[in-house]
């Protein structure tokens, strides 16, 4: 990885590095995450050392590693939230003013080529050889630089969003549940015949009876 991946100035040759190995590799994903943060960055403000960014992530793709490391929204501070939609959208909001936006990427503005597909798809189907790999990982970095060296603005659409940001992470009891005995979040604990259980030993009690 090196400088001639950079879309702008606003991300350095040094901390696209930090990014790469935060996430393991280099893909379009990660650079698409990388473009969105610095709209959310733009239009949001600065790096969130605590809860005053808040993000909304509608994929759990490369994107949102991206997003973690240059916005501080993550899912250990709470002041990131996953909705399993599918999409490449994110929705930020500033709590000081309750400014927010939704970015969400434009269609048709990362579509594979023919070969980046199928090579794909046979890696995906456990099929691709060696050689194949290797030219995917080689179309992989041309997409990442390609994406990387757009305007962010060509890559997602940016929208004001009327809406409350979502309420601040809370801190809750740990309860041990009655049938495995581990701690579990007093909320996540369900009652079953008297007994309070985890998710998973509630579920597996329930359809065991």
């Amino acid at each position: 990885m090196n400088g001639e991946l950079l879309s702008n100035e606003v991300i350095g040759a040094e901390e696209l590095e930090r990014i790469v190995e935060f996430h393991g590799h280099m893909c379009p994903g990660l650079a698409l995450g990388i473009q969105a943060a610095q709209i959310a960055l733009r239009e949001i403000g600065a790096h969130a050392q605590d809860e005053e960014v808040v993000a909304t992530v509608e994929t759990d793709m490369c994107a949102v590693d991206a997003i973690q490391f240059l916005t501080g929204c993550t899912y250990g501070k709470g002041n990131l939230i996953h909705r399993d939609l599918g999409k490449n959208a994110y929705t930020f909001w500033r709590r000081s003013d309750a400014k927010a936006v939704r970015i969400s990427g434009r269609a048709g503005a990362r579509r594979r080529d023919p070969e980046h597909q199928k090579l794909f798809e046979r890696l995906g189907a456990g099929e691709a050889t060696p050689a194949e790999r290797d030219r995917l990982w080689e179309l992989h970095r041309e997409r990442s630089a390609a994406i990387l060296a757009m305007q962010p603005d060509e890559l997602f659409t940016v929208v004001p969003v009327d809406d409350v940001p979502p309420r601040k992470a809370r801190i809750h009891v740990s309860v041990e549940c009655d049938s495995c005995e581990e701690e579990t979040m007093e909320t996540r604990l369900r009652l079953l015949r008297g007994k309070r259980l985890c998710p998973d030993c509630f579920d597996w009690e329930l359809n065991a009876s």
